[in-house]
């Protein structure tokens, strides 16, 4: 074999580890954030909410705020196959041994954690499609659509920011992990107060949704990313495990005060 022969050889392995390093990314990503139990159980509430769509008991909410029952299914079904769902942003080196393929329960919460290479130093930062981009975009349709709650909401997100930053913690090999009710209930005793004293502002599901996702994302997953280099988890995933069950919860708790 020449030289020439062994360093295309020797390219040709590098090129397949990476392939196979990509396949195993790849499994990384795209995974449920919960156990059996608890993903059984959010597949459940979302079915529930379809036969109450269907069946007109929470039609009338949605249409004031320019939602028909067809886009609210197509908006449920998004984020509950996006919660699978997380796009790398980038990689932090950890200070920890990376923990892998174990359950973790906290806060009576029982979450999922990945698989990633043994001995590995290095924690992915992602996005998780279900519980935080799509919820951030339909937060910011929601404020260009209905300005009069704007100023209230920036009030209302930083309170439930503050609310999760404080209560929020770091657990190894999950990420940062918050209380699912505590911010939902927050932005709805913070919306009830403000229909409450202010009779100009009407939209109960766009003040509660936006200051119960934006604020849990903000307040949970952004203000902790100082600490993910310390909690030896696989992949970081801004509203995945952790906060998704928050924001998922912000959302039906607005349906409700809708």
């Amino acid at each position: 074999m020449t030289q020439l022969d062994f360093l295309a050889d020797a390219c040709g392995v590098k090129k397949r580890r990476l392939g196979g390093q990509f396949l195993a990314d790849h499994r990384t990503y795209v995974y449920s954030p919960f156990s059996p139990i608890i993903t059984a159980f959010v597949i459940f509430v979302v079915l529930l909410l379809f036969v109450f769509i269907f069946l007109g008991l929470i039609g009338a909410a949605f249409s004031r705020i320019g939602f028909s029952a067809q886009a609210i299914t197509v908006l449920l079904l998004a984020v509950l196959i996006g919660s699978v769902i997380n796009i790398p942003l980038f990689t932090l080196e950890t200070s920890e041994p990376i923990m892998t393929n174990a359950y973790v329960t906290v806060f009576g919460m029982t979450y999922r954690v990945p698989a990633a290479a043994e001995g590995s130093r290095k924690t992915v930062v992602a996005i998780n499609v279900g519980g935080a981009l799509i919820p951030s975009v339909v937060s910011f349709y929601l404020l260009w659509q209905f300005p009069d709650v704007f100023a209230f909401a920036i009030v209302g997100v930083t309170l439930v920011a503050v609310i999760s930053h404080l209560i929020s913690k770091p657990v190894k090999g999950v990420g940062i992990v918050t209380p699912a009710l505590v911010s939902p209930l927050v932005a709805a005793v913070y919306t009830i107060v403000v229909l409450t004293l202010f009779s100009g502002v009407d939209n109960a599901f766009a003040l509660a949704y936006v200051c119960g996702v934006l604020g849990t994302l903000i307040g949970a997953d952004l203000t902790n990313l100082g600490v993910i280099k310390q909690v030896g988890a696989p992949i970081a995933s801004i509203g995945g495990a952790g906060t998704f069950d928050g924001v998922f919860l912000s959302g039906i708790i607005a349906v409700l005060l809708a």
